[in-house]
């Protein structure tokens, strides 16, 4: 699915929406997603923390967990919007992998709209997903 440069700024809008709904009161490192699915449908998420930090979950993750809970499994862009254009995590990479594939764009945005690109093969080389369990 080719992804417009019009899909990829509403994407990060979206990203930058959700953004602002962040339970961060621990970090204060408030983060929002946004993920086109295959089938044309946007998903948000925003991260929520938690006391007991291993219990927080990423916005990356909530937002994708989203899309498959109803029923949309292949993503086709995602954008994620911090203060400081963090790029996902390395389990948020993961997980985009196993719904995405290795050209799936991913978008790393600040609050002002601003976007750097890759491609998640660049952000995750030699990537383990389901083929890999193939016999």
């Amino acid at each position: 699915m080719k992804v417009s440069q019009a899909m990829k700024q509403q994407l990060v809008e979206r990203a930058t929406a959700a953004r602002e709904r962040a339970y961060a009161p621990y970090s204060h490192y408030a983060v929002g997603a946004a993920v086109l699915m295959k089938d044309g449908r946007i998903f948000d998420g925003c991260n929520v923390e938690n006391a007991v930090y291993p219990l927080g979950l990423c916005a990356e993750r909530v937002a994708i967990f989203k899309a498959v809970s109803e029923g949309s499994r292949e993503i086709a862009a995602i954008a994620v919007v911090t203060a400081n254009g963090g790029s996902p995590c390395g389990a948020c990479r993961q997980v985009i992998r196993e719904f995405g594939e290795e050209t799936t764009p991913v978008l790393v945005a600040t609050p002002d709209g601003t976007f750097r690109e890759w491609r998640l093969d660049a952000l995750l080389p030699d990537s383990f997903s389901a083929d890999d369990l193939e016999p």
